[in-house]
């Protein structure tokens, strides 16, 4: 895993996607050439330090309309001493697969300066869960909290289990998942940005809870504690890990459940990132790979997977290369890695009625359910 660390903080994406292949004793295919800008994005890109810091006057203008084949809820959740609001959308009765069972979950944090409603106007995923019957959270950052509206992904005090943000988010999936009687077991949270970045905390710190893990155009968990190493790993790519990230400290309050997120990892994860973004350097989309795969990739351990590439166009025609890592004997994926090309910083498949969507792209939000809805949480 270092030496693939290494390769992307010097921009050699291909270089490090083979390695990862090479470690599982299994033949490379050459990637395409990464463009050096995205020329589809919606989204004019700001510099690393003005996504971080710049204050937001106004909350972005999409709003998604109610949910009106389902149930549209709000809410808010306290713990940890932080309170966070979210949105909840429910699909319609008769939509559980089998009837009668209890609906999965797919938990979506947002982007810097975006909120719930427009978050899921871009992605589409609430309009999805109506068709494949799951319900969908969306949490939503304070701006008190951060000015951009930012997931606060970078600090350890909000990376631990039991802590600040990331205890928060875990307590209100419980509780939502309680209230609700949805099924704990088919619990996923996924992100973008910023919101990537949390969703790849929570899958370090909560394993007991998420199944399974989706970082859009994000970071891997341990990729910063402040936030010049966010904003070097943002504009550089990851740093060279010196240890496993920190998933609990002596003292945290977590209900008894501390300890456990050391015990069982990794978790399945999907990345989607473009080679052509600008805001956070695609080398970390690789990282997120191999942190997914974990120590098998040092060891050459078959339980890491075969690597199967395939290259492949969207519907509306941008190019993109799937890499899939299954365990030995298993037809289930462990990992996936979409790298969308010449895409930017942005939702791949997404509406243009939301921000930081791309619509040209491949549909993150169809693929991030299909692997999600192949992994099965051991949550009672």
């Amino acid at each position: 895993m270092t030496e693939v660390t290494r390769l992307t903080r010097l921009g050699k994406l291909a270089e490090a996607t083979q390695a990862i292949q090479q470690a599982l004793g299994r033949p490379s295919l050459p990637l395409p050439t990464a463009s050096a800008q995205s020329t589809h994005s919606d989204v004019v890109e700001n510099s690393a330090a003005e996504w971080m810091n710049t204050a937001v006057d106004t909350p972005p203008a999409a709003r998604a309309p109610a949910n009106v084949e389902g149930s549209r809820l709000t809410g808010s959740h306290s713990e940890s001493g932080l309170t966070r609001d979210y949105l909840l959308d429910l699909p319609p009765p008769g939509s559980e697969t089998p009837p009668g069972a209890p609906l999965p979950l797919v938990v979506m944090l947002h982007g810097c300066t975006q909120n719930p409603a427009d978050f899921a106007l871009g992605t589409g995923m609430s309009a999805l869960g109506r068709e494949q019957g799951f319900a969908v959270l969306y949490p939503a950052q304070a701006q008190d909290a951060n000015p951009q509206r930012c997931w606060n992904w970078f600090q350890p005090d909000h990376q631990l289990r039991g802590q600040g943000e990331a205890a928060v988010l875990a307590g209100m999936t419980r509780a939502v998942v309680a209230q609700h009687g949805l099924d704990a077991r088919r619990v996923y949270v996924a992100g973008l940005s910023a919101g990537g970045a949390m969703a790849a905390n929570l899958g370090q710190a909560y394993p007991d809870i998420y199944a399974a893990v989706g970082i859009h155009s994000g970071l891997a968990s341990g990729a910063a504690n402040d936030l010049m190493s966010a904003l070097s790993a943002m504009k550089n790519g990851p740093r060279t890990p010196t240890s496993a990230p920190v998933t609990s400290h002596p003292g945290a309050a977590d209900n008894g459940m501390i300890g456990k997120a050391s015990q069982q990892l990794p978790r399945p994860t999907i990345v989607f990132h473009g080679d052509g973004d600008g805001i956070v350097h695609p080398g970390n989309g690789t990282h997120a790979i191999a942190m997914a795969l974990g120590d098998a990739l040092d060891s050459g351990d078959s339980a890491a997977g075969a690597a199967v590439q395939e290259l492949g166009m969207s519907p509306q025609g941008r190019r993109y290369t799937r890499t899939v890592y299954r365990s030995a004997g298993s037809p289930t994926p462990q990992a996936e890695h979409w790298v969308v090309h010449g895409g930017g910083h942005a939702w791949s498949g997404g509406s243009a009625q939301g921000s930081y969507t791309d619509p040209g792209g491949p549909d993150a939000t169809r693929e991030m359910w299909r692997f999600f809805s192949h992994h099965i949480g051991s949550a009672a």
